[in-house]
């Protein structure tokens, strides 16, 4: 397990700690997880190997050895909404390391251009991929969202508690609500009411 962090206060000592690796982009913008692409660095601090990507904020339900269980070059999370768009969520995803170098190298040569035309890193991300022609989805059930899998849609949410999807393997966190949020259950911009969810506490520890 390798955690790429500005603190490393708490983390378990079996956990091998990295720097974020830099990128050279204006530090007055609005935050789009542009840092994120460091991860397809041809050189990562010489790591190498098969890596799955996880966010913090993620919640692993259930055993992801099937995620390393295919020989395809790049796999993400589909748009749980626009499925016409190939834009996948970057929550979680697998790469081959240094393989994928042109990512970010053309990111960097071309950053202007790509935030004009690109709303965020994921966007502009698989893009990118599939220009390459490896691009490919996780099955639908693995990675379920938290806000539009697990929550009941209102009213139905005030009185119904959120539950892990069948087939689900680690749940996505997006937008206002966070696992911390979750467990606590109440109100928020984007949703009346949402009931606490215990269960997150078992699995998210």
């Amino acid at each position: 397990m390798v955690c790429f962090t500005d603190d490393e206060k708490g983390i378990d000592d079996h956990i091998k700690c990295f720097p974020i690796p830099e990128i050279d982009i204006p530090g007055n913008l609005p935050e789009r997880m542009w840092k994120k692409l460091t991860t397809l660095k041809s050189d990562l601090y010489g790591l190498e190997g098969t890596a799955l990507f996880l966010d913090l904020d993620v919640v692993i339900v259930d055993n992801i050895d099937c995620f390393f269980e295919d020989d395809n070059p790049f796999m993400i999370i589909k748009d749980y909404r626009k499925q016409w768009r190939i834009t996948g969520n970057s929550s979680v995803y697998r790469f081959e390391i240094g393989k994928h170098g042109y990512v970010f190298d053309y990111f960097v040569a071309n950053f202007d251009t790509i935030r004009k035309q690109h709303r965020n890193e994921q966007e502009y991300l698989t893009w990118a991929v599939h220009e390459k022609g490896m691009l490919n989805y996780w099955p639908k059930p693995w990675c379920p969202s938290y806000k539009y899998d697990c929550i009941s849609k209102f009213p139905l949410a005030v009185w119904k508690k959120p539950t892990i999807p069948e087939g689900a393997k680690i749940i996505i966190f997006h937008g206002e609500i966070n696992p911390p949020k979750a467990i606590k259950g109440g109100r928020g911009k984007w949703y009346r009411y949402v009931r606490p969810a215990k269960w997150i506490a078992d699995y998210w520890k």
